[in-house]
């Protein structure tokens, strides 16, 4: 294995993921018309080498095989090779993730494909082993030379499928859509047989949070209400927090446990994941009480501050699962560490956390995880909760003091303008929750942050990372910034945040809308154009950038009464509903939007001096399906226009369908009309 002395072309980027292979002997390229142009000129097939900072097997594969000199001298004898940073280009990762899949193969990261000169792919995969990988490249050399019609028809073939409309391939058509709540129950209903009523979230391994599941469940049973379901939301999120998976000293949760009982994680902590589990243990809070929630809400914003905020109050994207070369090493422990650090705790603080002698995971380590909740462990061990309690908080500040001087994880410090605006909508859902104005501050100021840094000429960056080359949005950038300035507009009522949503709505539509399949290209029309313009439709782990924008339109368009955003939206739920019913799963935000369209959106306006403490006290109680306008005065907002405080008390107006109930002076009494219609 070795390093280069002379760094390679990624030297110059921003991208710690890039800057990770800047010294490999492979003469890496970053991706960009220069590297692009040179396999056309040098007739050589492209190595397209997609992985992210906080990627264990990309680590790996690089140590194996991409700081190999003998494999290093094939890759560059014979290919141009490009290495791509999926999260600052997943317009770039979709769509060889797709050909992948195409070809058969599951998807995954490292993604390697091999490409014509002219980007066309004709093969690929995931990880590969060091011979296997040299085996393959000697074999492709060989064909692209002696065998080269061979790989043009699979090439053609590739990009036949690539470029297929979304309504050829899912038969998207006008439906003459109406939501109803039979058909929501139906969704409701087919996630259920999914459940693992056990160990909490789907039955499967390895385990993903997927909060996309969980919200839309709590919105849909804030209708239905199915206590089967209220009892898996609850079972699921209490076995994440128990769970190896969350990170019980620092807060915050990995992405995913390698097992299907949340213990063993794969230890990168992403930001996208913990912005939504906030807003998801937080819209969890507000329908049922659990003292765990907020614990976890508190903890893992307590994270977020400590180690992926910026001086100016930008998220940072990642930290990396390994340190010192080791998975997970920066997070496991020794029980005679534990002994020592913790003295007279030690017994009763390892047995809560389920530690062993000779460790309960690999290499004589131990995962920290519960098995039931404090106040039951206190009882079985004749302890007082709130002694146990105070134990236990002081131990975890030790441990983290002592964790502190370990040496960290990969920080991944590039902002991602779709990811910071999740964490900005945590943050303000956690806010409606608690009421912890500090939630709001820092909400506020990572909106400026986005309005300073991450806009140009009136379009939105995709990431920034020290001045780094400019990338334009894409599709989700502008949807969940969108969605995020709507959410801040609705709590702090500064007219600012909605004008730059409904900014930033009108660009999109300008810039991304497909008028003839009625839904958004994920590409912005004036960026890089590449061998196919792709449509995000699925949810996954985030949310698909087609239905955040779906229904960022029809919440817009209620709330300043756009007949064109809510057409759009509508148009963009009719054609998926037909698949929202059938195969909920993978599109449970669109169920989520489907949701609100099968009973009357609640519209809300609060008038008078005491608007903030009204719209505040409002903002605690679980009711998605709604918009809000508040202020001192009537204004020309369509929620405000005319409406006044009666009697000079701040008034309340809760109206369905512009039609309104009778103004009231009392948040009991607003819940009551809303009880009532809803």
């Amino acid at each position: 294995m070795s390093h280069s002395k002379t760094p390679n072309k990624l030297i110059h980027s921003k991208s710690p993921y890039l800057k990770q292979h800047a010294y490999n002997p492979v003469q890496w390229n970053p991706w960009g018309i220069k590297a692009l142009q040179r396999a056309i000129d040098e007739d050589k097939p492209l190595i397209i080498s997609i992985g992210y900072s906080a990627c264990h097997w990309c680590h790996v594969m690089e140590r194996e095989s991409f700081e190999n000199m003998e494999i290093a001298k094939v890759m560059n004898d014979g290919f141009i090779c490009i290495k791509v940073d999926r999260e600052e280009r997943p317009d770039v990762d979709q769509l060889y993730m797709e050909a992948i899949q195409i070809m058969g193969i599951s998807g995954g990261w490292p993604l390697n494909v091999f490409a014509m000169p002219d980007q066309r792919p004709f093969y690929g995969g995931t990880y590969f082993q060091p011979r296997q990988w040299l085996h393959i490249l000697n074999s492709i050399r060989e064909a692209f030379h002696e065998k080269r019609s061979d790989l043009e028809e699979s090439a053609n073939a590739f990009v036949r499928s690539l470029t297929i409309t979304d309504t050829e391939k899912y038969g998207f058509a006008d439906h003459g859509f109406s939501a109803n709540l039979d058909e929501l129950k139906q969704m409701t209903s087919e996630m259920k047989s999914h459940f693992d009523r056990k160990e909490g979230g789907l039955v499967r391994a390895p385990k993903f949070p997927n909060p996309t599941i969980w919200k839309f469940l709590l919105t849909a049973n804030s209708k239905i209400e199915d206590q089967e379901i209220q009892d898996q939301i609850i079972l699921t999120l209490l076995k994440m927090a128990n769970g190896g998976i969350y990170d019980h000293i620092g807060g915050g949760f990995a992405r995913y446990s390698v097992d299907d009982r949340w213990f063993a994680p794969h230890f990168e902590k992403m930001l996208y994941d913990n912005a939504q589990l906030i807003s998801l243990y937080a819209m969890a809070f507000q329908v049922e009480k659990n003292e765990r929630f907020r614990e976890i809400v508190y903890e893992s914003i307590d994270f977020i501050n400590r180690e992926l905020t910026s001086p100016n109050h930008g998220f940072y994207s990642a930290l990396d699962a390994d340190s010192e070369g080791e998975e997970g090493n920066y997070y496991v422990w020794k029980e005679d560490d534990l002994v020592r650090l913790l003295k007279e705790d030690s017994d009763l603080v390892m047995k809560y956390y389920n530690t062993e002698s000779y460790g309960n995971w690999e290499r004589g380590t131990n995962i920290l995880y519960a098995k039931q909740s404090l106040e039951e462990f206190a009882s079985i061990h004749g302890v007082e909760a709130k002694i146990f309690r105070t134990k236990l908080q002081n131990a975890k500040s030790t441990l983290l003091a002592e964790r502190a001087k370990r040496d960290r994880p990969g920080l991944d410090d590039k902002f991602l303008t779709g990811w910071n605006a999740l964490m900005m909508k945590g943050l303000i859902d956690a806010f409606h929750a608690f009421g912890e104005p500090s939630f709001l501050v820092l909400a506020e100021k990572n909106a400026s942050f986005i309005h300073e840094n991450m806009f140009i000429d009136g379009r939105l960056l995709r990431s920034q990372t020290n001045g780094s080359d400019v990338i334009l949005g894409f599709l989700d950038d502008y949807a969940f910034t969108i969605d995020a300035f709507i959410a801040l507009y609705q709590t702090n009522f500064d007219r600012k945040w909605l004008n730059l949503a409904i900014e930033l709505a009108d660009y999109t539509i300008a810039h991304f809308y497909d008028h003839q399949e009625e839904l958004f290209f994920y590409n912005d029309a004036g960026a890089e154009q590449l061998i196919a313009r792709k449509k995000e439709i699925f949810d996954n782990v985030i949310p698909a950038s087609n239905s955040v924008i779906a229904q960022s339109l029809f919440l817009l368009g209620q709330l300043i009464e756009n007949r064109t955003y809510l057409e759009i939206s509508h148009n963009m739920l009719s054609k998926i509903a037909p698949m929202i019913i059938q195969e909920p799963q993978y599109l449970t935000n669109w169920g989520s939007l489907y949701a609100f369209r099968s009973w009357p959106t609640a519209e809300i306006a609060i008038v008078g001096d005491d608007y903030i403490a009204y719209s505040r006290e409002f903002q605690k109680h679980f009711i998605p399906n709604k918009v809000i306008s508040a202020g001192r005065n009537s204004n020309d907002l369509p929620l405000l226009e005319n409406r006044t405080a009666l009697k000079d008390k701040t008034t309340i107006y809760v109206c369905f369908d512009k039609s309104c109930k009778l103004p009231v002076h009392s948040i009991e009494e607003a819940l009551q009309q809303l009880e009532n219609r809803i």
